[in-house]
């Protein structure tokens, strides 16, 4: 049987590399590892930090869209971990991206949250 570890990354495809960027790394606060420019693909790979994964973030000229609704087929969500969830949600207001109301998983008794990436990419707040 296929031993797996862990999952080391996500990769995300932006529309807008520098909207994005600052999303995930200034709003978010996750740290860069590496940024890179790669000329022949006009694009830019930008590798995070969260915890012990990463996020890859790339963007390429005329990207189709993907649509994304949270009952479609394929990846539903990125779901990300917090301490506190009402800090978590203060703190994603105070950079004026929306947030859902706070809900308690029915099958773990925990709370969460949904809120977009500038792409409309759904993401969760998911409470310790």
């Amino acid at each position: 049987m296929l031993k797996l570890n862990s999952i080391h990354h996500a990769a995300i495809i932006c529309s807008d590399y520098e909207k994005s960027k600052h999303f995930y790394v200034h709003v978010l606060g996750l740290t860069v590892i590496r940024e890179t420019y790669r000329a022949e693909r006009q694009s830019y790979k930008l590798d995070l930090q969260i915890g012990d994964s990463q996020i890859e973030l790339f963007s390429f000229p005329d990207a189709p869209q993907r649509p994304s609704y949270p009952e479609a087929s394929g990846l539903r969500h990125l779901a990300l971990e917090v301490d506190d969830i009402e800090a978590a949600v203060k703190a994603l207001e105070a950079e004026e991206i929306a947030v859902e109301p706070i809900r308690v998983d029915e099958t773990t008794g925990k709370r969460f949250t949904f809120f977009f990436d500038p792409d409309r990419l759904p993401l969760e707040l998911y409470e310790k």
